[in-house]
C-alpha cells in the first residue's frame, strides 16, 4: 500500500521541525530571547512544547503505519520496528560523537533522537497490536506508575536526588550523560522515556479519531474537548506533580499532549483557508523529510563551529558579523532564522525532486 500523506500532520511536523532548528542554533547562547529557552526546571516555556509536539507527530504517523503492511506478519512488523528504532538511536549517538575527535569515555549516550527511538520502540507495538481500551489502560498505567516511581527518589522532583538521574548514573555513568545543569543529569534519560511513550500514543489516538470518526466536525469537537480536558487536568495536577520537561513528568505529558491536540485541530480547520495555502505548502516540505533535515541542521551547526575563520570559527564569525548591525539578541535570532531558511531550501529541493528519505 502506498504511503499516505496527511496535510495538516505534515504542516505541524514542518512547523515543529522549524522551531526545533530555531531554538537549537542561536548565534550565541548568551543572547537568546526568553521564550526560546527551556524553563529552568519546573514550568514550561514555548520551547518546552517543541520536542513533545514532535513525539506526538511520531505517534500520529503510527496510525498510518497501522493501515499499511497489513499483509506482513506480526514478527516482520516487529522486526521492522526494532530495526528502525536501532537505526535512529545509532544516528543520535553518532551525532553526539561528531566530529569523532573526542574520547568515547566522555561520549553522551542519550539524546533527542535516542529518546525518539526508544519511545517509538515501545509505542509502536502498543499502537499497532493492542486494542483501544487496553491502550488507554496502558497509557494511564504509565503516567500513574511513573508518578509512583519518582516517589522512590530522595528528592522526587529535584535535580540531584530524583530516580531518573540515579538510574542513568547506574546504567551509563556520569561521563556519558548531559552535564548542563552543573551535574550529571540527562533530560532524555531512560526512566523518563516511559511517560514520553504516552506522548506518542496521544498522537496515535488523535489521528485515529480524526481519520475514523465521521462527520469530520464531530471528530474535531471530540478532539477539542479532549485537548482542553488534558490541559485542565495537567494544570490541576501541577501543584502535586509539577510540570517539568527535564523529568518529562506525567503532568507535562498531559499539558503538552493537550496542546498538541488543539494545535492539530486548528491546523485542520485552517486547511480550507486560501490565504494560508502558501505557508502550508512551505511547512509541508519540511515535514516530509523531518529526521534527515534535523540531522543535517545539527551537522551544519557543528561543522560551522569547526571551520576556522581568522582567529575564530565560521559560526562565531557569522554571529559577530550580524551583531555589527543588530542587537545581540536580534543577531542571535537572525542567525537561527537563516539556518532554518537554509534547511528549508534543502527540503524544497528534495520536494522538487520528489525525494523522501525514510529511516
Amino acid at each position: 500500500m502506498p504511503k499516505q500523506r496527511f496535510l495538516s500532520l505534515d504542516v505541524m511536523r514542518g512547523l515543529t521541525l522549524a522551531l526545533m532548528i530555531l531554538v537549537n542554533t542561536p548565534g550565541s547562547w548568551s543572547a537568546v530571547y526568553a521564550p526560546l529557552l527551556h524553563a529552568q526546571w519546573h514550568g514550561a516555556t514555548p520551547t518546552d512544547y517543541i520536542f513533545p509536539f514532535f513525539l506526538f507527530i511520531v505517534g500520529s504517523a503510527l496510525f498510518f503505519s497501522s493501515r499499511s503492511r497489513t499483509d506482513a506478519s506480526v514478527a516482520a512488523r516487529l522486526l521492522n520496528i526494532v530495526r528502525r528504532s536501532a537505526l535512529i538511536f545509532l544516528i543520535g549517538v553518532l551525532l553526539n560523537a561528531f566530529p569523532f575527535t573526542g574520547s568515547f569515555a566522555e561520549l553522551r549516550i542519550p539524546g533527542v533522537l535516542q529518546r525518539i527511538a526508544l519511545a517509538y520502540l515501545l509505542a509502536a507495538p502498543i499502537a499497532l497490536f493492542i486494542p483501544g481500551l487496553w491502550r488507554a489502560v496502558i497509557m494511564a498505567g504509565l503516567l500513574l506508575g511513573y508518578w509512583a516511581l519518582l516517589q522512590l527518589g530522595q528528592e522526587p522532583y529535584g535535580v540531584a536526588g530524583n530516580v531518573v538521574r540515579q538510574l542513568d548514573l547506574w546504567v551509563f555513568g556520569p561521563e556519558h550523560i548531559w552535564q548542563g545543569k552543573g551535574l550529571a543529569f540527562d533530560p532524555e534519560g531512560l526512566l523518563s522515556t516511559l511517560p514520553s511513550v504516552v506522548t506518542a500514543l496521544l498522537g496515535f489516538e488523535t489521528t485515529r479519531v480524526l481519520c475514523t470518526v465521521a462527520p469530520r466536525r464531530r471528530a474535531l469537537v471530540q478532539l477539542s474537548v479532549a485537548g482542553a480536558v488534558l490541559v485542565g487536568v495537567a494544570l490541576l495536577w501541577h501543584p502535586w506533580f509539577p510540570v517539568n520537561k527535564y523529568l518529562w513528568t506525567s503532568s507535562f505529558v498531559l499539558l503538552t499532549g493537550g496542546a498538541a491536540i488543539l494545535c492539530l485541530v486548528a491546523l485542520v480547520l485552517l486547511e480550507s483557508v486560501a490565504g494560508v495555502q502558501p505557508l502550508y505548502r512551505a511547512c509541508a516540505m519540511l515535514g516530509k523529510n523531518p529526521l534527515f533535515i534535523y540531522v543535517l541542521s545539527i551537522l551544519w551547526a557543528k561543522t560551522l563551529s569547526l571551520v576556522p575563520l581568522g582567529d575564530t570559527s565560521a559560526y562565531q564569525w557569522s554571529y559577530a558579523f550580524l551583531a555589527d548591525f543588530l542587537s545581540a539578541k536580534n543577531a542571535s535570532l537572525l542567525f537561527a532564522l537563516i539556518t532554518v531558511a537554509l534547511m528549508w531550501l534543502v527540503a524544497w529541493w528534495l520536494d522538487r525532486k520528489r525525494i523522501v528519505i525514510s529511516i
